[in-house]
């Protein structure tokens, strides 16, 4: 059967190619959400393929079930569609969870590397001072420190979680993890030569983990409330730094920027906010925040992986059809 893909939000074109090489039609058209069932109904659409923009709630699986069949989210996340319900509705609901670990991860180190010497607020300095007040800009950034020996607390050690390991053993680093999901964990870090070197890691409790790690990085979906807030932050080490490349929430901001202002860390790295797209102005403003606006995903390399994974979801799901 021919099967019609309206990817909304984009789809790499490897990806592209490798569902049109299928005999499938693809069409890249970006339809406003409110004319979205219209557009799936009057040309027969079977695949709706989204990102982060495009809604898929209940009102629109309800007016195009007669059509729909699968429903692709480019991605890991997919808070933008009511999946339990879909999949009621006997539609197939497909993410792309492996396509971006690798993305994210480094992005964490992005932040880390940036953040222990204090390139931030270097960046941002040096333009308006650094003509003028080289010396003193110098000075102010000399007391860098090293990731090297350092000790990284990873909170959720799934996917992601086990890829920011591999970085960072990598760097030298004592790696401590929690996840009520994991007994235990080979990670196995391969080189480019071909040669490779695991390590186990056993998760651990919050606690220990708090109280042990220089840094935090967090890896787990969205939670009811933060997963850490200001006691949590309480039993964290004195002067340590923590990252949320994650889910905007999971850490309470008005408890982080508080522990920021007072010293207690030292600083954070936040790609993901409480309340995107238009993040606090007080996290937006703070000195001691390494900031990017939900990137994690977004290289060309994991826009590509994306891409051809799910067409290899699609093909296989269209066998059935």
């Amino acid at each position: 059967m021919m099967v019609k893909i309206l990817a909304n939000d984009g789809i790499s074109k490897s990806g592209q190619a490798a569902l049109e090489a299928a005999g499938y039609e693809v069409d890249t058209t970006t339809v406003a959400q409110e004319r979205l069932a219209e557009h799936i109904n009057e040309n027969k659409v079977d695949v709706l393929l989204v990102r982060s923009a495009t809604k898929v709630r209940k009102d629109l699986i309800d007016a195009t079930k007669g059509n729909l069949k699968f429903i692709g989210r480019g991605g890991v996340g997919m808070d933008n569609i009511d999946v339990e319900y879909a999949r009621e509705q006997g539609m197939i609901v497909q993410n792309t969870p492996a396509a971006s670990t690798r993305s994210v991860a480094e992005l964490v180190f992005a932040h880390l590397s940036g953040m222990v010497r204090f390139l931030f607020d270097s960046n941002q300095q040096m333009p308006l001072e650094g003509e003028t007040q080289f010396k003193a800009l110098k000075k102010n950034y000399s007391a860098g420190t090293e990731l090297m020996g350092k000790t990284i607390g990873i909170i959720g050690f799934g996917r992601i979680g086990q890829e920011v390991a591999k970085i960072a053993f990598g760097y030298g680093m004592k790696v401590m993890a929690v996840d009520p999901y994991v007994e235990e964990a080979e990670v196995k870090l391969s080189f480019f030569d071909g040669q490779s070197v695991s390590f186990k890691v056993k998760p651990q409790s919050m606690d220990e983990v708090l109280a042990n790690s220089d840094f935090i990085s967090v890896h787990i979906a969205g939670a009811q409330k933060a997963l850490i807030g200001k006691e949590e932050i309480e039993k964290m080490k004195d002067n340590a730094g923590i990252v949320n490349t994650a889910r905007g929430g999971v850490i309470d901001e008005v408890a982080l920027m508080e522990a920021l202002d007072s010293g207690k860390l030292k600083y954070a790295g936040l790609d993901v906010f409480e309340n995107e797209p238009t993040p606090a102005m007080k996290v937006l403003m703070s000195p001691y925040t390494s900031l990017s606006p939900h990137i994690g995903a977004a290289t060309l390399e994991a826009q590509d992986r994306i891409g051809t994974e799910m067409a290899d979801h699609i093909i296989e799901a269209a066998k059935g059809w």
